[in-house]
């Protein structure tokens, strides 16, 4: 291949951010240069939210900030080095939620895109805005510009937004269905749907297959573009070792009465030869005996370490799902 691969990964959350930082540090050390051109993220936007009469885009900002690398990687999200003066000035005037942390530099993100949201601009022409300010090497896109804000369905009808359910209750609330309302009438993000036909390699991200990956999924044309593409399409298993690697993906995937197994999330996505979305799977070795379940499912199934714990090994798992995509 004489031109740089073009990659397209489906992404949210901070096993997304680390994993699209691997990816762009993989195709570096190939000798891409400008991995902007080659990388294209989607983005999950099932989380956002208005907040205090501003619009939060929870894993748009935490791929935007780990690509620029000013993210808060202890907390695993946020600014680093941010303050939270205005979030408690906002808590004595009994705004916003007191349990949900607004940072002063994050809350300028949140204003400067409400200000263009306010003026016009789309979601996607805002992101792209907010690109220029660092050279992040890869190309980022909201799933679609429609809000569809996640909802949580309780067992007893009570319904919760996304971030209430999940930062606010840790998940101890137990959740019947989660609902995208309006996602049916929203359509993909311009270039969401090219990019994936485009591609040399799919990737989907080890992020939380119900509400990060679940939602790029539910946008009508994005399965299809998946399923369409000539481009092999590799997934990374969120699952090590039958326990979620961050997050509560095991009470997301309970819900919808799938098991917290690498073998289980494979199935859910499918294979494309029997009308699903995989190619190839990636499980951790701590799951290497699931390998034989993915392979008689018609997925192909591979074996590598997934534990991104540093740059290095987030690279090193970049690389091994680029190989397996075949580029």
């Amino acid at each position: 291949m004489t031109r740089a691969p073009r990659i397209v990964v489906l992404a949210g959350g901070v096993g997304g951010s680390r994993f699209v930082l691997g990816v762009r540090a993989a195709l570096r050390a190939r000798g891409v240069d400008d991995t902007a051109s080659a990388l294209t993220v989607v983005v999950n936007t099932g989380d956002d939210l208005w907040l205090s009469g501003v619009r939060l885009q929870p894993d748009v900002d935490s791929i935007t900030y780990a690509l620029a690398g000013v993210n808060d990687t202890e907390r695993g999200w946020g600014r680093q080095g941010d303050t939270e003066r205005v979030n408690h000035e906002l808590q004595e005037w009994g705004a916003g939620w007191p349990w949900f942390t607004l940072g002063d530099l994050d809350l300028g993100t949140h204003l400067a895109r409400t200000g263009w949201l306010r003026e016009g601009l789309t979601p996607t022409q805002v992101l792209e805005r907010m690109s220029h300010r660092w050279p992040l090497g890869a190309r980022l896109l909201p799933m679609t510009d429609s809000e569809v804000d996640t909802v949580v369905v309780l067992d007893d009808g009570t319904r919760l937004h996304f971030q209430e359910w999940w930062t606010r209750h840790r998940a101890t609330l137990a959740p019947a269905a989660f609902e995208n309302p309006g996602i049916a009438a929203s359509t993909p993000a311009p270039g969401v749907v090219e990019a994936i036909a485009d591609a040399d390699a799919v990737l989907l991200a080890p992020s939380n297959p119900v509400v990060s990956i679940g939602p790029i999924l539910a946008v009508p044309g994005v399965r299809d573009a998946l399923r369409a593409t000539s481009a092999r399409v590799v997934g990374v298993s969120p699952i090590i070792g039958g326990k979620v690697v961050r997050g509560m993906a095991d009470v997301c995937l309970a819900a919808i009465g799938v098991e917290t197994s690498a073998a289980a999330v494979a199935a859910l996505y499918g294979s494309r030869p029997d009308g699903g979305l995989l190619d190839t799977w990636l499980l951790a070795e701590e799951d290497d005996h699931l390998a034989a379940q993915v392979s008689d499912r018609g997925i192909g199934s591979l074996v590598r370490p997934l534990w991104m714990t540093d740059a290095d090994r987030s690279a090193a798992l970049g690389e091994a799902a680029l190989a397996a995509a075949g580029v």
